[in-house]
């Protein structure tokens, strides 16, 4: 089994500060994609794996409801302090819960999530890429649960030569979003020749889909 698949893993990169899955400001793809799901600014949105990611403020200032899943409790007090914010913090049995207004923080792990058609979207940038192959087919059917009848996946893949270079992120065939979310759609592609993590692999490819809860 992958050393990704542990959650010693991920805990031990948080204490290490080896964050480079974490960017500086919202993701790009976010900031030009999530207009095209018209969601009504009320929405509930969920953001599986977050990290203490920029995106999570990006989405309460369009005026979400956020939920976000995340391992670390390092990346949850992180968050909250960099955002100015003071979080109750609640002990259940499988999440320990942030909150504080409309953005919460479920410590804990995403495959114990267990709210079914509580969501109006999902926004996944560095989930699916985060999971190997075993985990990514136990994580897309239960993201899909949690959402609403009709309600959206934004989806982040990286594709790359496997055989060169090892993940996190791993690389994610088109084949196997379109199936792990049936009817997605691609909306966008780019290749990358010069981001240094990807040279022994030949580049990178960012790819953005949207698929349905049908």
């Amino acid at each position: 089994m992958h050393p990704a698949a542990h959650p010693t893993f991920w805990h031990d990169r948080w204490t290490t500060g080896q964050l480079g899955f974490h960017e500086a400001k919202p993701n790009a793809h976010l900031v030009r994609w999530w207009p095209t799901l018209g969601l009504a600014a009320n929405a509930r949105v969920l953001v599986p794996l977050c990290g203490k990611s920029k995106d999570l403020a990006w989405l309460l200032a369009q005026g979400h409801t956020v939920v976000g899943v995340e391992l670390s409790p390092i990346a949850c007090a992180a968050f909250f302090a960099e955002q100015g914010l003071e979080p109750t913090r609640t002990e259940g049995p499988d999440f320990v819960t942030w909150s504080c207004g409309p953005i919460t923080l479920l410590q804990g792990d995403i495959f114990e999530l267990e709210l079914p058609g509580s969501f109006d979207a999902v926004w996944d940038r560095a989930a699916t890429i985060a999971l190997p192959p075993d985990l990514r087919a136990r994580y897309g059917p239960q993201v899909r649960r949690q959402l609403k009848q009709g309600g959206a996946l934004l989806i982040v893949s990286f594709v790359y030569d496997a055989t060169r270079r090892d993940g996190p992120p791993f690389s994610v065939p088109d084949v196997e979003i379109q199936a792990l979310h049936p009817g997605a759609t691609l909306l966008d592609r780019k290749h990358d020749n010069d981001d240094a993590r990807y040279k022994e692999a030949g580049g990178v490819t960012e790819v953005v889909w949207r698929a349905t809860r049908t």
